[in-house]
């Protein structure tokens, strides 16, 4: 069955996102599809949960002495927020590494108020407010820690960037030479992978953490713990980790790719929007998981301001709304 998240201006169909949908249970058996569970898709942002499994199971958080504050924002595409830059700076200091090192550009923050405010004030973005940072923060802890060169950590041929490949590929379930790479928009590896292997990482992810598994328990609570440290003020994957009180790990990646892993059902759970849309995913995802019955009455109120999305004009006008369409194959 198809799915799509559905832009209506003046009543009318202005644009239609085409959503493809990958749910698994506990076992990692498929329970529900929309579109292609099998598209290969490359999971972006998505990715950094696993990559920051290995901080905790190499012993690199516990020899350096960081906390699940420094945790989170590994696993972040925060907004660059003081408290986002803070924290990666207390991950840098503690390592012992300039921000030079940090092989992602430099770009604005994300979030809007704190771009206004540092140009206002004669600031320039900086590499420590990519929204990557504190995942590029992660691998040069792990690169110092292993003795491995500080040049060049992002590049795939690096031990950082095979240790992260191979940390994907087990928690996906997959063969090695069943993941693409490409190169993601901060400079690191990007892994391509089905969506129903992502799906499956996500509720490993989470189950692993529920079987007292170190390294995935630690990434899983540094994450529903600190979620404003994993997006950032007005995002939706820190919205829902706090409506949720820690039951759910959700993240976004670029691209219209969405990963969630729920605690209480355990089930994993891969979105990607088809034409990359992510006001079309974050939309589609709060359906899904409505779909699911994962949402309580009082989370799908928190969650209201994507239940529809209403889509305002430059005069602060309501002039259309995002609904969706994302009606779900159960199996």
């Amino acid at each position: 069955m198809s799915a799509s998240v559905v832009l209506r201006r003046g009543g009318l169909e202005e644009s239609r996102h085409r959503i493809h949908v990958a749910v698994v249970d506990g076992e990692g058996r498929l329970v529900a599809r929309a579109g292609r569970p099998d598209r290969v898709t490359l999971m972006r942002s998505a990715a950094k949960p696993f990559q920051a499994l290995p901080l905790v199971a190499d012993g690199v958080w516990g020899h350096y002495e960081l906390g699940s504050e420094e945790l989170a924002l590994c696993c972040a595409s925060h907004g660059g927020e003081p408290r986002h830059v803070d924290g990666v700076r207390r991950i840098l200091g503690r390592i012992g590494v300039p921000e030079d090192a940090l092989a992602c550009g430099p770009h604005l923050p994300l979030h809007e108020a704190t771009a206004h405010r540092l140009l206002r004030t004669g600031g320039e973005p900086g590499r420590i407010h990519n929204n990557c940072s504190g995942k590029h923060a992660g691998m040069l802890a792990l690169a110092r820690y292993r003795g491995w060169p500080l040049e060049g950590y992002h590049r795939p041929e690096h031990p950082v960037q095979e240790r992260m490949r191979g940390q994907v590929q087990r928690s996906a379930g997959l063969d090695p030479d069943a993941i693409r790479s490409a190169v993601d928009g901060c400079g690191v590896v990007a892994f391509a992978l089905p969506l129903l292997a992502i799906a499956r990482a996500f509720g490993g992810l989470v189950g692993g953490a529920d079987r007292d598994e170190p390294a995935e328990r630690a990434v899983v609570a540094a994450m529903t713990a600190h979620p404003f440290l994993v997006a950032g003020t007005d995002r939706l994957c820190t919205r829902l980790m706090e409506a949720c009180g820690g039951s759910m790990v959700v993240k976004v990646g670029a691209e219209g790719v969405f990963g969630v892993g729920d605690r209480r059902s355990g089930v994993g759970i891969a979105i990607k929007v088809e034409d990359g849309s992510r006001a079309a995913a974050e939309v589609g995802v709060v359906a899904v998981l409505e779909r699911l019955g994962l949402l309580g009455t009082d989370v799908r109120e928190a969650l209201a301001a994507w239940r529809p999305k209403v889509v305002r004009n430059t005069r602060g006008e309501d002039v259309a709304v995002l609904e969706s369409k994302a009606e779900l194959t159960l199996l």
